[in-house]
């Protein structure tokens, strides 16, 4: 079998990279069945599923809490597995005030299928090598025409090439997407156009580590070698705004998938606060995490939310650590959340609002 990467487009069997991409990922719709007897019975449970049960306790707890301030915040491929139209709904149905998420998964999942594009079911997995020769790029079992993603490269591009060249915060910059989509985008149900919508900021503190990375370059250098000025994205500005959130809101909850850079992210604004000066700023008072890392190797994004505890971040008396793959427990803890109904009352924040 030849290892021959195809550079040339051109090249690619289309019959070959139909056949693969021939089954989209249909995303779940937690508003179409009601998880409450499921999470209930797994309540007088025992393992995972009471820790489940608990978490999503905890997560009503926040939504009926009026003071409480939620942020949903994203590190892993759920969104292309199948959870999009679930954060989606969450914002649709004020379940959530911010967004801290990795760059790949606001970029590369739901940008993308804002444009139009898709993921797919990877139904038989062949030699990567000849995933790469048709341009698939491959996330565990769910592939991404490499293609379709050039393209998101490229409206990253046109987007940066028609702002004002100046320091934006990834926050700032990805609101100027969300208003692209509402004008251009090809998906009512995406979390970035919503989020512009519902003035829910999102924060992608590692932005340029995904597809928007490889737009913007390309917009710096372009710009540097027409002697223009460029854009720029302001890491410190993204830290400042969301401490600017955590100090006025008070008192706040973290539902979070994932771990990595924003989990610490958003819980370092307690310290943050502290350092500006806010000594009464509270603790996250609520807390849960859904994460498959193993806690022994001392990262992140294994780190139990007592342990943060020790560093003044997590209050440690409504926090609860589910070990389990997300796609898996995440439909069901959004679906009871949604059908008990506490967002119904809830009053909108509107954090976004803060920095126009």
């Amino acid at each position: 079998m030849s290892n021959t990467v195809v550079t040339d487009p051109a090249q690619i069997n289309d019959t070959r990279k139909a056949e693969l991409l021939s089954s989209t990922v249909k995303h779940i719709d937690i508003t179409s069945f009601d998880a409450r007897p499921i999470i209930d019975g797994m309540a007088g449970m025992s393992f995972t599923a009471r820790d489940l049960a608990r978490a999503t306790g905890i997560y009503n707890q926040m939504l009926a809490d009026k003071d409480c301030t939620i942020f949903l915040v994203i590190a892993g491929s759920t969104s292309a597995g199948g959870c999009m139209d679930l954060y989606a709904e969450l914002v649709r149905s004020n379940m959530v005030d911010g967004i801290i998420a990795t760059g790949a998964s606001i970029v590369d999942m739901d940008f993308f299928e804002g444009l139009g594009h898709k993921h797919y079911q990877a139904l038989e997995i062949p030699d990567d090598n000849i995933l790469r020769s048709l341009y698939i790029d491959r996330i565990y079992d769910t592939y991404i025409d490499e293609q379709q993603l050039q393209d998101c490269d490229h409206t990253i591009g046109e987007i940066a090439n028609s702002l004002e060249p100046k320091a934006y915060s990834s926050r700032a910059f990805i609101r100027e997407m969300g208003k692209y989509l509402v004008e251009h985008g090809k998906k009512d149900n995406s979390l970035v156009k919503l989020a512009y919508e519902h003035d829910v900021p999102i924060f992608c503190p590692a932005f340029v580590d995904s597809s928007a990375g490889f737009g913007l370059v390309k917009h710096q250098v372009d710009r540097m070698k027409a002697g223009q000025p460029y854009m720029v994205l302001d890491a410190i500005a993204d830290f400042r705004e969301l401490t600017d959130i955590k100090i006025a809101a008070g008192t706040t909850g973290l539902l979070m998938i994932g771990g990595g850079v924003p989990k610490n992210f958003v819980q370092d604004t307690v310290v943050c606060a502290e350092i500006l000066g806010h000594d009464d700023v509270e603790m996250h008072k609520y807390a849960v995490q859904i994460t498959v890392a193993d806690v022994r190797d001392g990262a992140c994004s294994s780190s139990t939310l007592k342990e943060a505890a020790s560093w003044g971040k997590v209050d440690t008396t409504l926090e609860q650590m589910v070990f389990a793959e997300a796609g898996s427990v995440m439909p069901l803890l959004a679906s009871d959340a949604y059908h008990r109904g506490h967002w119904q009352t809830r009053p909108k924040r509107g954090w976004a609002k803060l920095f126009a």
